[in-house]
């Protein structure tokens, strides 16, 4: 297999596809034969979005295309993610390997790099006869990863500009104004540091309530995109695997005002555990360093060290809820043109959230723990020939699921060194004896710290504990150190994992017993 730079840039990508060096990357290590009939996969990713959905319960929020969609599928109800962060978190779906293994840790690692010749999700079933085709944001920002796909990183022709092509999407806005302001902050960044992450661009103000139709914030022009592709898709003699990553409601809010309209801030309800959780340790909880690369959010401090005001906190989850609300339209109209396509009987559906998202609770905001808050995701599957449709799954699940479930849904071969199991037999049978513990992760690096120490946490939930252990992290040798903190918290007890139990005397037995389960790690808590 050719090695290639996985974060090329988009003239390199172009100069490949041309010379057809492209469909030269294709692995050799997977072979098959292209069957017309296999089914479609549209794989739509959402970012930094939790499972605050009506769909799971909350009556707040209004999305009513998930909703709907979630009425003929498997809702997942608990499964969780590999690490709170984007980058290691979709690395661990698109290669199927938990972060120890692809050893991405953080934003800056590159599995290309750590792994060249690894075969992603598309590649796997590009060498079945797919058709694999991607727009927005899959990997991370920007890695179009042209191995992957056949068509990488498909962009809106308004945004397909030579200055737009190597910044982040979330980083765009619609107010002239509000640009020219951006544009000027940026130019300032720079100066002080010409390193500085997105190219100085991430992050601008933190909210903009646009006055635009949908299709004019990139997302919106995204799904009209997305829908032409299908329409060119369906007339292929091969299956198609389309990714469609949207960027909302990542950071800053933008979305159109018709959906910030859907909302009374002063009704939106605000976090139930505003509070450090009692006796947590000190690299358990991430810094504001999100909150704070917004240019009007500078100001903001360390949960341990200060807290949002209240209009502050406000208004940001009001952004929060119009940001998810407009990604719940844009999806909605994806998915009516499918079904108007006639698409619908043969295309497998899978929607997931990379992680979760704090919205002031625990004091805090953003991803970046092993909390449940942020390690807890939406998952929800559309499968055709499945026999539990309109069901929701309690079972304990996770994202490096999604591989070998695609390919078991699929009839492809699952590869042998995926890290998760396949879901089919729960779209049959929600209620299956499966997996005893899910297992996460975090890397707490020295710059975000209140000690400015490296840590690493393992995190294992289970029906009844969410347990987690904190070592000193060895960057240079890339391995855990001494044991430095310890958490345990009873899910049945306290769900919000307000109050650490882990030192407590008449716990050390759980403890004891837990330790040795999260040792034991995944393969020993795969389903029997």
């Amino acid at each position: 297999m050719k090695k290639t730079n996985r974060h090329c840039s988009r003239r390199d990508f172009l100069r490949l596809a041309a010379a057809g060096t492209i469909a030269s990357m294709v692995p050799s290590c997977v072979t098959g034969v292209k069957e017309k009939n296999r089914p479609n996969i549209l794989f739509v990713i959402f970012d930094d979005l939790r499972p605050t959905l009506g769909c799971y319960g909350n009556n707040e929020i209004r999305t009513p295309y998930l909703d709907e969609y979630s009425r003929q599928s498997m809702v997942f109800r608990q499964s969780y993610c590999q690490a709170a962060v984007c980058a290691p978190s979709r690395a661990s779906v698109m290669t199927g390997l938990r972060p120890d293994t692809s050893h991405v840790w953080h934003l800056k690692d590159k599995f290309r790099v750590n792994m060249p010749d690894v075969v992603t999700i598309p590649q796997h079933f590009h060498a079945y006869g797919y058709y694999t085709v991607s727009m927005g944001k899959i990997f991370h920002n920007y890695m179009p990863d042209p191995v992957s796909f056949d068509e990488a990183d498909l962009r809106p022709e308004a945004f397909n500009t030579p200055d737009m092509i190597d910044r982040d999407a979330e980083t765009f806005y619609y107010d002239e104004e509000i640009k020219k302001e951006h544009a000027l902050v940026r130019a300032e960044r720079i100066r002080e540091n010409p390193d500085r992450y997105g190219g100085g661009w991430a992050y601008g103000r933190s909210t903009e309530c646009a006055d635009a139709p949908d299709e004019a914030l990139y997302d919106g022009a995204q799904t009209e995109l997305a829908i032409e592709t299908l329409k060119r898709l369906k007339n292929k003699d091969q299956p198609f695997f389309l990714a469609v990553g949207y960027y909302r409601p990542h950071l800053p809010f933008v979305a159109p005002k018709k959906y910030w309209d859907l909302y009374d801030q002063d009704s939106i309800s605000p976090a139930a555990n505003p509070f450090l959780p009692k006796d947590s340790p000190i690299m358990a909880m991430n810094s504001a360093y999100e909150l704070n690369s917004c240019y009007d959010l500078e100001h903001v401090k360390h949960p341990a060290i200060g807290s949002l005001p209240e209009k502050t906190a406000r208004l940001l989850k009001h952004g929060y809820y119009a940001s998810v609300s407009y990604v719940d339209a844009c999806f909605g109209k994806l998915i009516a043109s499918l079904k108007e396509q006639g698409l619908s009987k043969n295309t497998i559906v899978v929607v997931w959230g990379d992680h979760g998202w704090k919205l002031g609770e625990h004091g805090s905001w953003c991803k970046q723990t092993n909390y449940n808050i942020d390690t807890r995701v939406p998952l929800i599957i559309h499968a055709p020939a499945m026999q539990a449709k309109g069901q929701s799954c309690d079972k304990l699940t996770e994202l490096v699921d999604i591989y070998p479930t695609l390919c078991d849904l699929a009839g492809l071969e699952i590869p042998e060194n995926l890290e998760g199991t396949s879901l089919k037999p729960l779209l049959n049978n929600p209620d299956l004896s499966w997996k005893s513990a899910v297992f996460s992760q975090y890397h707490r690096r020295p710059k975000v710290s209140l000690d400015k120490k490296r840590y690493m946490g393992y995190s294992m939930v289970t029906t009844k504990y969410h347990y987690v252990e904190w070592y000193y992290w060895d960057e240079v040798k890339q391995v855990a150190g001494d044991h430095v903190g310890t958490e345990l918290y009873d899910l049945t007890l306290d769900p919000q994992e307000n109050v650490n139990i882990a030192n407590l005397p008449e716990n050390i037995p759980k403890v004891i017993k837990l330790a040795k389960q999260l040792k034991a790690g995944w393969r020993a808590a795969l389903p029997k």
